[in-house]
């Protein structure tokens, strides 16, 4: 049984992909701070897959409890989730950003080349393209400037892990997400985030909960088909699942090179609008909410072309917008009871 790292294991992608590591046979180690979420989505995991993983509260900013984590633990592979991972936020506190997001993948990286522990997947964004010149999104398209803190400290963990696997034996995987939403079909792991939401959909949700008083959206002068930004919105058990296909891809050796990335989205571009409108559908609720300015960072439009995560990861998409839209409002519910 292979043994897998799965670093921030308790937040919202991570839990779900330990979920579907376990489904695979694998054995899980997850490392969690709970900066941004609880201990009780352990809990939560065992009830769903019978599997209690071994867990360490590790803050991985921390070089010697990342070294001696490592000393402690004979492991196959690394799925590195840890990160922050809000845009707006990034602007606003940049350098906790870079701190956070660039120095946990150093000392990790550091921990794998000495010990010869060559599977890495590294936990990347779509954000790294910044405002893209062609839709939808291919690996090809250019990585150009960022429009955010968190955008660039992507970008640089990329950098980072490319020029690590150049002068190691590391093989790594970068998956360029897109935006995950929904909940697990069981309802008891999905998006909790600690304090105000980040993210739309929470915040959807949370709103028409009575939870929040009205959503804000941020700008309805883009150069889209209704004036709101568009983004390629995908099923959280979708995007764990492509997990498990880079991780076969590493573990089996076909890996054509020893660094690869991958675009992991549904491949369809939404508008917050259409978002909003679907989510009604969906739920059954009407929501209120209010065109405000643009935030900083956001770009216009991004969705992705998946045809090489297709090919290559033997990887798609099952599951659609109104799908996770509808699990994320059950698992909003179920918060409540």
């Amino acid at each position: 049984m292979k043994k897998i790292l799965v670093t921030g294991g308790l937040g919202f992608i991570g839990s779900h992909t330990v979920v579907e590591l376990q489904n695979e046979g694998y054995e899980v180690v997850i490392i969690d701070n709970l900066s941004n979420t609880t201990i009780s989505v352990l809990d939560s995991i065992v009830s769903i897959t019978g599997i209690t993983p071994t867990f360490a509260n590790i803050d991985l900013r921390n070089q010697k409890a990342v070294g001696d984590f490592f000393d402690n633990h004979t492991i196959d592979g690394v799925i590195h989730f840890a990160a922050f991972k809000a845009v707006g936020e990034s602007v606003g506190s940049p350098l906790s950003y870079y701190q956070n997001n660039l120095n946990t993948l150093i000392y990790l990286l550091q921990e794998l080349t000495v010990r010869k522990i060559d599977n890495f997947i590294f936990s990347s964004s779509c954000t790294v393209y910044g405002q893209a010149d062609s839709l939808p999104i291919t690996e090809k398209e250019p990585v150009k400037p960022a429009e955010s803190p968190y955008g660039y400290s992507k970008q640089a963990g990329e950098i980072i892990l490319r020029d690590s696997c150049k002068a190691s034996e590391l093989n790594a995987i970068s998956l360029r997400y897109f935006n995950p939403i929904g909940a697990h079909p069981s309802i008891k792991i999905g998006e909790l985030p600690l304090g105000v939401p980040q993210n739309l959909i929470p915040y959807i949700t949370q709103t028409a909960a009575g939870l929040r008083g009205e959503l804000s959206v941020f700008g309805d002068d883009y150069p889209t088909k209704d004036g709101t930004a568009v983004r390629d919105y995908i099923h959280v058990v979708d995007l764990a699942k492509a997990h498990i296909s880079a991780l076969a891809r590493l573990m089996h050796k076909e890996n054509k090179s020893n660094y690869e990335f991958f675009n992991v989205g549904s491949g369809t571009g939404s508008s917050v609008l259409e978002v909003i409108k679907a989510f009604e559908k969906a739920s059954g609720k009407p929501l209120r909410y209010k065109i405000v300015g643009r935030r900083e960072g956001d770009v216009t439009a991004a969705y992705a072309d998946t045809t090489l995560a297709n090919k290559e990861l033997k990887w798609k998409t099952t599951l659609s917008l109104d799908d996770a839209l509808a699990s994320a409002w059950k698992w909003q519910l179920a918060q409540e009871k």
